[in-house]
């Protein structure tokens, strides 16, 4: 006799091998038997992203968040899956329905706080992993989880202790020698150079391995002064990285050109005369120095920092129905036409309601925001628009040397990544020429010798007057969930020499791609 069991191995066999109309009958004809079984709402859910179907994806994740929690490992990809559709209220809900945190699972614990710590919750986050620390204090997971969220935090010492005790006990694990590589700067009398050769050396335990371990090693080469070991590590990463991931220039270009090829509004969209908050979008390169003028705006007591978020691409996904991968896609752009994009505003300002506290103003900082520019602008008429604008060699360098974790697979390979800046200059370009008095470019150099008087700027520019408080950034707690969660911490300082200015040699087709 086949039992529910054996339906559902049958369909996931099904979406293995691509099939995935008769994966979907089948999970169908099992959900008429079973209306309110999580987990098959949930592989429905799966399913319908995988297809691209972005509603229907969010559509049975919620119904299967309405189902009472009864399996530990559905709560686990329910968890995700609603933070995938940034359905934080939904998210939350679940969560209280689960059994008091120390009846728990560790597993489910650290999937929990994963979560949390990507919607910038890391209090919430922390929280979970210190009950995961009484259930088992040297559980390597754990320690690396929560090294991890007390950087974002900026308690570094204590997140040094507990990724060194990770190593000590799971040194096979090479994402905590990444994480903590990154939490210090290392000197030639206390770094962790020769163990990450040593790592180096031995076979990966999976291909990820010698991308972070590479990463890690040139990021403490680089600090101990040793610029020549520093560029080998860093492409030996790039190549490593680069043979894992699925990126083509055309594809890319292709995006852009449709973007360009938008049609014009019929008329500049009114901002609305009611009490709405007034977001202010800070866009660049990744790199570029958005997670600084955020740290310094969210000192401002009528704004609130809100870090990176991707609600607005949840609310294009949703209106045009299409589950893309990235921010932005082909399909995405070309569906957009049909778009009530008021709808889009409404959408994404309740969405982020349950985030604020009575702040007239936010910060969504989100860098490659600036590849919806275009539908923000028509979607929200009152938001603000602040443009990072950096040295193009010190961006694209800045970008080579960071491990992202899904995102800009442009970013390593010199040629590819100097191709794609190009591209993003031209566009910035247009959205000027269209959205004219929209988009303040803000300049990164000036920005670190000049921080009050870009400021005052950036303030009048976003209807806000200035506070000195705005220049305290050093003093704050909240969660920087950015890679640039150390350097942010530290004062403003305006670099006499670039920081690319040692690895010339090495740049040379970077910077010959750019000045092409």
């Amino acid at each position: 006799m086949t039992g529910p069991n054996d339906v559902l191995a049958a369909a996931e066999g099904h979406i293995a091998s691509g099939n995935m109309p008769a994966a979907r009958a089948l999970l169908l004809r099992l959900l008429e038997e079973r209306p309110r079984d999580g987990a098959i709402l949930v592989r429905l859910s799966y399913l319908e992203s995988l297809a691209g179907h972005y509603r229907a994806a969010r559509d049975y994740a919620l119904r299967a968040n309405a189902t009472p929690p009864r399996d530990m490992r559905v709560s686990i990809d329910l968890v995700s899956r609603l933070r995938t559709f940034n359905e934080v209220a939904a998210l939350r809900g679940h969560l209280e329905r689960l059994p008091p945190p120390d009846r728990l699972p560790i597993t489910l614990l650290l999937t929990i706080a994963a979560q949390l710590s990507y919607l910038n919750q890391q209090d919430d986050a922390l929280r979970l992993l210190d009950e995961a620390r009484r259930g088992d204090p040297d559980y390597p997971p754990m320690l690396l989880a929560r090294g991890q969220v007390l950087t974002y935090l900026g308690r570094f010492d204590e997140a040094e202790q507990d990724l060194l005790r990770c190593t000590a006990l799971a040194p096979e694990l090479a994402s905590a020698w990444w994480a903590l590589s990154r939490i210090r700067r290392q000197t030639p009398e206390a770094n962790h150079v020769d163990a990450l050769r040593k790592r180096l050396a031995m076979p990966p335990r999976r291909p990820e391995d010698p991308v972070l371990l590479a990463y890690a090693l040139h990021k403490e080469l680089d600090d101990i002064g040793d610029q020549a070991a520093a560029a080998d590590a860093l492409d030996r990463a790039c190549r490593a990285k680069r043979v894992l991931i699925r990126y083509s220039t055309d594809e890319s270009t292709a995006v852009f050109e449709r973007l360009h090829a938008l049609p014009a509004p019929p008329a500049p969209p009114h901002p609305p005369d009611g009490d709405e908050p007034t977001p202010i979008f800070i866009i660049g390169m990744h790199r570029s120095g958005t997670t600084l003028l955020e740290q310094l705006l969210d000192g401002h007591p009528g704004v609130r920092g809100l870090g990176e978020l991707y609600d607005f691409t949840s609310c294009m996904r949703y209106a045009t129905d299409h589950h893309c991968r990235g921010v932005i896609d082909a399909t995405l752009i070309e569906r957009s036409h049909g778009v009530d994009f008021a709808a889009v505003g409404r959408a994404y300002l309740d969405g982020l309601a349950w985030r604020l506290q009575g702040e007239r103003h936010f910060t969504d900082k989100l860098p490659s925001n600036f590849l919806n520019l275009d539908f923000i602008c028509r979607a929200l008429p009152q938001a603000r628009i602040l443009h990072m604008v950096r040295d193009p060699v010190e961006t694209c360098f800045s970008n080579l040397r960071e491990l992202f974790s899904d995102a800009n697979p442009w970013s390593y390979d010199q040629r590819e990544l100097a191709a794609y800046f190009r591209q993003y200059r031209h566009l910035m370009a247009h959205w000027h020429a269209r959205w004219p008095e929209r988009i303040l470019d803000v300049d990164y150099a000036r920005l670190t010798r000049e921080p009050e008087a870009v400021m005052r700027e950036v303030a009048a520019f976003c209807g806000l007057a200035f506070d000195p408080a705005m220049l305290e950034h050093q003093s704050r707690s909240r969660g920087v969930a950015t890679a640039s969660a150390v350097q942010v911490r530290d004062r403003v300082t305006a670099r006499g020499q670039p920081k690319w200015t040692p690895y010339r040699e090495y740049l040379q087709p970077l910077i010959e791609a750019l000045e092409d």
